[in-house]
C-alpha cells in the first residue's frame, strides 16, 4: 500500500469514527471527505461501508460487560432476551427497506448536493425536537418495550438517505418516543451494532471482485483508525449528554451543509454533483 492510499484511509477511518455516533451523519461526511480527497470510485464505496465495523468493535468493547452479561443471560434471565429482541425488532425496518432500495439510494443520492441538503434538513428537525417538551416514559435502555423498539427503528430507516445521519434518527426518534437522553443515545449504539456490521458484511461480500488482495491494508487501516477514534467519541458523548442537549449538532450541520451547496454551486470546489 503506497503512502498516498495509507493517508487516505487513515483519515477516513478517523472520520468515520469520529462522525458515526453523533448525529451529524457518518456516510455523509465519508462521502464528502472522500470527493475532496479524489476516493470516490467503487473501491472506495465499498471501503466506506466496511470501515464502519471498526466503529462496532468500539461499541462492543466498551459495552462488554453489558453484552457479556446478555449473552450468558439468553437462556434464563427475561431481560437478556428482551434485550436482544428489541435489538432485532429495531433493525428489521433499515435491514428491509435498505435491501430492497440500497442500490437506487447509492445511485441517486450518494453525491455531495443532496447529502449537504440532508444536513440541513436533519438539522432543522434536532432544533425542533429539541424544542419540544420531551416527557421521558423510559429511563432505561432496559426499560424499552417491543413497541419503542420499533419505533425507533422506523426513525432508523430514514438513515438510509445519506446526510441524515443513523445515530440522529435513532437518538432524535428515541427523544420523541419518550426515551431519557441517556437510554436514547445507548440504545442508538447497541442499535447499530447489527446494523453497520451487517451492512459491512452484505457490502463486502456483494462487491468482493471490485477489491484485490493488497486492499485488505488499506482496509485494515481504516478499520483500525475508525475503532480507536470510535470509542474516544463514544466515551466523550456520554459525558457531554449529561449536561447538553443536541442542539450544537444541528448548528454544525447547518454550517456544514451551507459551506458545501455554496462553494458547489460557486465552483470554489469541484464537488461531484453530476
Amino acid at each position: 500500500m503506497d503512502a498516498v492510499l495509507f493517508f487516505k484511509a487513515l483519515v477516513l477511518g478517523i472520520v468515520e469514527g469520529l462522525t458515526e455516533f453523533l448525529p451529524i451523519s457518518s456516510t455523509g461526511h465519508l462521502i464528502l471527505v472522500g470527493d475532496l480527497l479524489g476516493f470516490n470510485d467503487d473501491k472506495a464505496k465499498v471501503f466506506e461501508i466496511v470501515i464502519q465495523t471498526g466503529a462496532m468493535f468500539a461499541v462492543i468493547w466498551e459495552y462488554r460487560v453489558k453484552f457479556a452479561n446478555v449473552l450468558l443471560g439468553l437462556g434464563s434471565d427475561p431481560a437478556a432476551r428482551r434485550f436482544v429482541a428489541n435489538v432485532v425488532i429495531a433493525f428489521l425496518p433499515a435491514a428491509l427497506l435498505g435491501l430492497l432500495f440500497a442500490s437506487h439510494i447509492k445511485a441517486v443520492l450518494f453525491k455531495p448536493v443532496p447529502v449537504a441538503t440532508a444536513f440541513i434538513v436533519g438539522a432543522l428537525v434536532i432544533l425542533w425536537a429539541e424544542r419540544r417538551q420531551h416527557r421521558i416514559t423510559v429511563e432505561s435502555v432496559d426499560d424499552m418495550t417491543w413497541r419503542d423498539a420499533l419505533k425507533i427503528g422506523c426513525a432508523q430507516a430514514f438513515a438510509l438517505i445519506p446526510g441524515t445521519s443513523r445515530s440522529g434518527a435513532t437518538i432524535i426518534g428515541g427523544l420523541l418516543f419518550g426515551l431519557s437522553r441517556r437510554a436514547a443515545t445507548e440504545f442508538s449504539f447497541f442499535l447499530a451494532v447489527p446494523t453497520l456490521i451487517g451492512a459491512g458484511v452484505h457490502d463486502l461480500y456483494k462487491h468482493r471482485a471490485v477489491l484485490e488482495a493488497g486492499d485488505f491494508g488499506m482496509l485494515a487501516v481504516g478499520m483500525v483508525a475508525s475503532f480507536v477514534s470510535a470509542f474516544l467519541c463514544v466515551r466523550w458523548l456520554l459525558r457531554y449528554i449529561s449536561h447538553h442537549d443536541f442542539s450544537i449538532f444541528a448548528w454544525y450541520r447547518i454550517v456544514f451543509g451551507v459551506l458545501v451547496l455554496f462553494t458547489a454551486y460557486t465552483g470554489l470546489v469541484d464537488w461531484t454533483v453530476d
